[in-house]
C-alpha cells in the first residue's frame, strides 16, 4: 500500500484488495474517487478528508467501504473512466 500526492488529489493504491483498486481524494473540491476492478470509477460528494485518510489505513478496502462510505454520501458513476479489469 502507498499514498502520494498528485497535484491536489491524494491517491492510494490497495494493493491486497479484490475488489477496490484505488482511491482518489479532491480537498478542494471534497470528493472521493474509487476505482473499482469490476464497475469502474466512482465519485462521492461531500466526503470529509478524515474519511479518506482513515480509508488509506483500512485492513479491509470493501469492508471499509460498505461500512463508512456506501449509501451515505451523493455518488455518480465517472463519465470518463469506463468499467475495467478482467469483467469490463
Amino acid at each position: 500500500m502507498r499514498s502520494k500526492r498528485l497535484n491536489c488529489m491524494r491517491v492510494h493504491r490497495f494493493s491486497q484488495s479484490s475488489t477496490i483498486d484505488r482511491i482518489a481524494y479532491d480537498a478542494a473540491a471534497r470528493t472521493l474517487s474509487i476505482a473499482f476492478y469490476d464497475s469502474g470509477k466512482y465519485i462521492y460528494d461531500g466526503v470529509p478528508e478524515t474519511l479518506f485518510e482513515a480509508f488509506c489505513r483500512a485492513g479491509s478496502a470493501g469492508a471499509f467501504f460498505h461500512e463508512r462510505v456506501r449509501n451515505r454520501f451523493r455518488f455518480r458513476r465517472d463519465p470518463e473512466r469506463r468499467g475495467f479489469g478482467p469483467n469490463a
